[in-house]
């Protein structure tokens, strides 16, 4: 696996990762990610991310530009987090979810499997639902 990835995106600009170290996840060189933190090899981090220690970030995923993660945050397979949306310690975003741009999520809050947050929310409590509810 290559320690530098360079590809050119939609507009033209040519876009560079580096693998994490723990993982192998894309990191962005303008992104910050704690050496005790796990990034999956299909993750990106993007420019001014950053991410806490012991957090990890699973296989898929997506953080987008100025996204922070605090400590012990779990962010499953195929999960996109908007720009500047912050996730406190501890938390957790469910696989497939899809968080907006500026979202708030609190300590230790659990966001469900495939749910849709919108742009602006701040999600206090302790679990967003599914917006696909239960399975037959």
């Amino acid at each position: 696996m290559a320690a530098k990835v360079e590809f050119e995106d939609d507009d033209g600009r040519v876009v560079r990762y580096v693998r994490h170290a723990n993982g192998g996840g894309l990191v962005s060189p303008r992104a910050r990610v704690h050496e005790g933190a796990m990034v999956a090899p299909t993750a990106y981090v993007e420019a001014g991310a950053q991410v806490g220690d012991r957090s990890r970030i699973g296989a898929g995923s997506w953080l987008d530009y100025d996204v922070v993660i605090g400590k012990d945050v779990v962010v499953a397979g195929n999960v996109h987090l908007g720009a500047r949306t912050r996730a406190q310690d501890g938390s957790w975003i469910g696989t497939g979810s899809r968080v907006g741009s500026d979202v708030v999520i609190g300590r230790g809050v659990r966001i469900a499997p495939d749910a849709v947050v919108p742009d602006g929310a701040v999600v206090r409590r302790r679990a967003v639902r599914s917006e696909f509810g239960k399975a037959a």
